[in-house]
């Protein structure tokens, strides 16, 4: 087998077991929407497809798999780009994966700028093009900082840290790291055993906005409904909770189980639906999983496959896709 040979992966995929399960039999043709180091795209051309278009916005991503990429030949198309596009790259897919987050090859690398326990420059741009993270916490207003920690991280004392950011960066910009890392923690209590760093909630809400997470996801659940076949499967494996709602949301939406509007009311009429669930819940961990990989703990996979209905549109609001203006202002002091 062509993985065999293959060095051993920086990231092992989360829920990979599962998901073959989940969508077999693995035949036809496969888009990878986050291929990353590449583990879920092995485990599909493994598992039988006839072949596997794997996207990535990230050009380290390629590089990284030069060294095993050409085992698959032409069974494997490595497309730059992002997965909001997918429809754009094929047509007729047979299934589509995407392993949301930042995958730990972009964690281990200090120089890109996502990890608050490394010194780095503070950039966490998943494409390495567009403004950075030291461009926004360097030039956002207060009040939308407060936002974005807010609504992207959950973090309840996101207006405190804003004005430390604001205050901070008066005196000289912004440009680490560590820095950044430093501000958030003095703002917040000392974490206890066992809880997470100061910084978790804060880094990963500015990472979620530099690079448009929430918005990548929305569009490119559009986009899957656009490219699948009917009877094509969508599998979505997410760790932040903001994200699963959005896929649970939208695959509910499509599957045509938002519920039935008031009893007194008459009754809502619902299209056909664009996806049937398959199973209807989402797919945790099981031990064995958790004892092997215990990054696999958040995770949550959801399965869907596309049925002959025409694709749609879905307003983002409806499936929970944060708004910034929309931030509470009593919250977060």
């Amino acid at each position: 087998m062509a993985a065999a040979a293959a060095p051993a992966q920086p990231h092992v995929p989360v829920l990979l077991r599962a998901l073959l399960e989940a969508v077999a039999p693995v035949t036809g043709t496969w888009l990878d929407g986050t291929f990353g180091a590449g583990g879920y795209t092995r485990g599909l051309l493994e598992a039988g497809a006839d072949r596997v278009i794997a996207v990535d916005r990230d050009p380290l991503a390629f590089e990284m798999a030069q060294d095993w990429a050409a085992d698959y030949g032409d069974r494997l198309i490595m497309q730059h780009g992002v997965f909001s596009r997918m429809d754009e790259y094929a047509q007729d897919l047979d299934g589509v994966v995407l392993d949301l987050g930042v995958s730990s090859m972009q964690l281990d690398r200090a120089e890109r700028g996502f990890s608050f326990m490394k010194e780095g420059p503070l950039d966490m741009r998943m494409s390495q093009q567009g403004p950075s993270a030291a461009d926004l916490v360097n030039t956002a207003e207060e009040a939308e900082l407060a936002d974005i920690l807010y609504l992207y991280g959950e973090e309840r004392a996101s207006r405190r840290i804003a004005r430390a950011i604001v205050r901070a960066r008066e005196v000289e910009p912004i440009g680490t790291t560590l820095r950044l890392a430093e501000i958030v923690e003095s703002c917040l209590p000392r974490a206890k055993p066992g809880q997470s760093h100061p910084a978790t909630r804060s880094f990963q809400a500015l990472r979620i906005a530099v690079n448009d997470e929430f918005g990548e996801l929305f569009r490119g659940l559009m986009a899957a409904e656009r490219a699948l076949r009917p009877g094509g499967k969508l599998a979505v494996v997410s760790f932040h909770s903001i994200e699963d709602r959005m896929v649970k949301r939208f695959l509910q939406s499509r599957a045509g189980q938002t519920g039935r509007g008031s009893r007194h009311g008459p009754e809502i009429e619902h299209a056909d639906p664009q996806f049937l669930l398959r199973p209807r819940k989402a797919i945790a961990p099981d031990p064995q999983e958790l004892a092997e990989n215990p990054r696999a703990r958040s995770a949550r996979l959801r399965v869907a496959v596309r049925t002959e209905a025409p694709a749609g549109t879905v307003d983002p609001r409806e499936i929970g896709m944060p708004q910034p203006k929309e931030a509470p202002k009593g919250r977060g002091r």
